[in-house]
């Protein structure tokens, strides 16, 4: 069931508003009326920390405590298939069932092909990794400083 008179109960789709703190839940909408878009992945959960005012403290997987509008919806319960890590595919084979190609080492390319590429034989390369594009792969942070969603967020997931 979906809406603000629909039971306070798993599977159900309702405003934060309406649904009770300590609540684990997922599918949460940022902007009201726009679909969901945080806590979507295999057998992940938030959780609900308090309410005030307009705003709804979220407990989001990564460990951020996050502002979320009380307008906007979420799905009360777990995610399902909480096995999805667990699963070992076995053989390249199911993995390219699966719709995935072969994958190569940037290091094995040439210097045509990869800016990590190059070397005489199975040469380590002295370059930081990096992508095709050549966009560093490590440590490199890619959020911009002023997002205007930083104000909403109350903790950090990295502190």
């Amino acid at each position: 069931m979906s809406g603000e008179s629909a039971e306070v109960k798993i599977g159900n789709h309702l405003p934060i508003r309406v649904i009770p703190e300590g609540t684990p839940i997922h599918n949460v909408e940022l902007t009201p009326g726009l679909g969901g878009k945080l806590v979507r992945g295999a057998g992940s959960v938030a959780q609900i920390l308090s309410k005030e005012s307009e705003f709804a403290h979220v407990k989001l997987p990564s460990g951020e405590v996050r502002m979320i509008p009380l307008k906007a919806y979420a799905t009360i319960g777990q995610c399902s298939n909480i096995d999805h890590e667990n699963i070992k595919l076995g053989k390249a084979g199911r993995h390219r069932w699966l719709g995935f190609r072969p994958k190569s080492r940037a290091i094995a390319k040439n210097p045509v092909d990869h800016p990590m590429g190059g070397g005489e034989g199975k040469s380590k390369s002295n370059k930081h990794p990096q992508s095709e594009t050549g966009q560093l792969a490590k440590g490199l942070r890619t959020r911009r400083r002023n997002k205007f969603s930083n104000r909403y967020i109350v903790k950090d997931r990295r502190k």
